[in-house]
């Protein structure tokens, strides 16, 4: 919801020094819960580690309740749900052509879900290099890489989680980052292929895909 007031604020809306009034408004949104892999790269990074393993435990307890608070491998079953679910969120963003326009870690939930207030949007047509953010003169967060995005925001939050795992957690965990692209498209292929209406298994599938895309690209 958005909440307008009749007082006025300063803006410099592009960050060029163009600093104007506008009216002040307060934007309220709403998450189940808005626990992000920056949360535990913050406290990781500080080397607040029993913080950070009370914080896990929460959020496992709260928002995993597959995942036995006592496991030992609990982290380890963690990461490998994030990686996976990360993957699947992904995946159904560029099945509606959805641009999160800020992809940092910050703005990346655990739980993975949608997050974030700041510039997004929905492709038109097809365009691998549609920018929603018009602060990204890189073009660092284009829709066509935010599944290379997801697969560095994992490495970070794996990063953060290994003071937490044991040399053979180590191990799997690395494995499973491994099966991340794998997983994203699977997902990407089933997606489409729902889209497309194909039935069963046909390895010319991928190709037709890319090729529509590629046909929507030049359209």
């Amino acid at each position: 919801s958005l909440v307008v007031s009749d007082d006025d604020v300063w803006r410099d809306q592009f960050y060029n020094g163009n600093v104007k009034k506008e009216r002040g408004a307060i934007v309220l949104r709403l998450a189940k819960s808005w626990f992000r892999i920056g949360s535990l790269e913050i406290l990781a990074h500080s080397g607040e580690l029993d913080l950070q393993r009370r914080l896990l435990d929460f959020i496992i307890q709260e928002h995993f309740p597959s995942i036995a608070i006592n496991d030992s491998n609990r982290y380890l079953e963690f990461f490998s749900t994030v990686v996976s679910e990360t993957a699947n969120l992904i995946a159904l963003w560029m099945s509606v052509g959805f641009a999160h326009g800020v992809c940092n870690t910050d703005n990346f939930s655990l739980l993975s879900i949608t997050i974030d207030y700041g510039p997004f949007g929905f492709m038109d047509s097809y365009d691998p290099n549609f920018v929603p953010n018009t602060s990204d003169d890189e073009g660092r967060y284009k829709i066509g890489n935010q599944a290379n995005v997801g697969l560095f925001n994992l490495s970070k939050l794996l990063q953060a989680l290994k003071p937490l795992l044991d040399p053979r957690q180590k191990q799997l965990a690395s494995q499973i980052l491994e099966g991340y692209g794998e997983h994203y498209y699977i997902r990407f292929t089933e997606l489409f292929k729902t889209k497309l209406g194909l039935l069963g298994e046909n390895k010319d599938d991928s190709y037709l895909i890319a090729f529509l895309l590629k046909v929507s690209l030049h359209c």
